[in-house]
């Protein structure tokens, strides 16, 4: 080998692509711009692959291919209304909020616990659904944005003594219980979303290992139960080893799902032009609608899908990690790990190496009440992201802009600055 080539040979670390991506981090309000890019063109794909999911349906149901992606549209209208004002609201309002909404969500729970399906007119449930009028909404959507911030709230106040087993059982374990079963016991799939954002809760908080250690075992006993309570939900489990004995029944959405991941190769089929929307795929407007991404888009759109949840996720964990106020940091590291788990639970049912729940792809899949809670839930984190010690310095810096404030979000507090380390103090 020459000098010459030894000179040419450039660390992978220093390569250019990388310097500059280091650079774009380093910026004070990159955590921010990467969480709006990211939930922002999540939003778009979902909506375009509704339009394309339901258009088949709608023009047969409702003579009308605009009828569904016009609702969802109008749900997506709401739901940025809710992120505008969930990242102008101040932390102090969610610290509060954490108590009211988790007794509301119970309540809404309860009443679908008891009356699964009642009523026709103006007020009416049905299975999940709780239907007000021409509106209908999922209180389990409800209950995850009320559960996170009610126990990020409890474990921000037991502070120091998180490793006492009296202090966290008192205010904390009895309510989880309680969500879980109202939640598993009409919705496994929610119920899973929970545990698994609990459990990111406990770990960011510090809980001690023997802690993790018994709460696993109850989750996994209170899992168990749940599924063996429920005939459909043993032949679900049954059936995704496999599908194809189970063709007729609970196998079948599966194996329509594999032939539209099937026919779409790396490139897909093209925008709009599956042959499994035409009634072959159940639901594949809803949990199913990774599926016709990957029989339209290929496998480059799917890659699309994942690098962006993966960027979404980074852009919450990185918040986390970044936040000086605890309630903050916990808050922001439940909702990656509520996001996350989600999407690699419906994504994983998809492709079959998980079970199918049914739990929609967060900011795809149609739905009204979810698509405002995630957007609402991440509204918050995007205030939370301005709130970053160098974010906050950052737009202090540029000056107040009324109208700025006034129609995005107000200028977040000042950080603390940590007092100056005199020769003295370090001897």
């Amino acid at each position: 080998m020459t000098a010459s080539t030894q000179r040419r040979r450039v660390p992978f670390a220093d390569l250019p692509i990388l310097s500059a991506l280091r650079g774009l981090l380093d910026r004070p309000l990159a955590s921010y711009y990467l969480l709006l890019a990211s939930a922002g063109m999540l939003l778009l794909i979902g909506l375009v692959m509704v339009f394309s999911a339901t258009m088949v349906k709608a023009y047969e149901e409702e003579g009308n291919a605009f009828a569904a992606i016009v609702r969802q549209s109008l749900w997506a209208v709401v739901g940025l209304v809710a992120f505008w004002i969930a990242q102008r609201l101040p932390v102090r309002t969610y610290r509060k909020l954490g108590k009211p909404l988790i007794i509301i969500a119970c309540l809404l729970l309860g009443v679908l616990l008891l009356f699964p399906a009642a009523g026709s007119g103006a007020l009416r449930t049905d299975g999940l659904w709780i239907g007000v009028g021409q509106i209908q909404f999922q209180p389990a959507e409800i209950m995850k944005f009320a559960f996170l911030l009610y126990a990020a709230g409890v474990l921000v106040k037991t502070g120091a003594k998180i490793g006492l087993w009296r202090e966290l059982a008192v205010p904390l374990f009895p309510v989880a219980a309680l969500v879980f079963l109202l939640v598993g016991y009409n919705d496994l799939g929610s119920m899973l979303c929970l545990v698994a954002m609990f459990f990111g809760l406990l770990w960011t908080a510090g809980v001690r290992l023997r802690v993790f250690a018994a709460m696993l075992g109850v989750a996994a006993v209170g899992a168990l139960t749940l599924t063996m309570v429920a005939s459909y939900r043993m032949e679900r489990i049954v059936s995704f080893g496999s599908p194809e004995n189970y063709a007729d029944d609970w196998g079948y959405q599966a194996i329509q799902g594999y032939f539209a991941i099937g026919d779409g190769g790396w490139f897909g089929v093209g925008l709009g032009e599956s042959r499994q929307k035409w009634e072959w795929l159940p639901n594949g407007h809803n949990d199913f609608i990774f599926a016709l991404i990957a029989e339209e888009l290929g496998v480059v759109g799917c890659t699309v899908v994942l690098v962006l949840f993966m960027v979404l996720a980074y852009s919450g964990f990185r918040i986390a990690g970044r936040v000086a106020d605890p309630f903050r940091r916990l808050v922001a590291a439940g909702l990656s790990v509520w996001i996350s788990v989600q999407a690699i639970i419906n994504i994983g049912g998809v492709v079959g190496l998980m079970p199918i729940t049914g739990l929609p792809l967060p900011l795809i899949s149609d739905g009204g009440t979810a698509l405002v809670v995630v957007l609402a839930a991440i509204g918050m984190l995007a205030s939370f992201a301005r709130a970053e010690p160098d974010a906050a310095r950052a737009l202090r810096a540029r000056g107040s802009k009324r109208l700025a404030s006034l129609l995005w979000a107000p200028m977040p507090p000042r950080p603390r600055e940590r007092p100056a380390t005199t020769r003295s103090d370090r001897n």
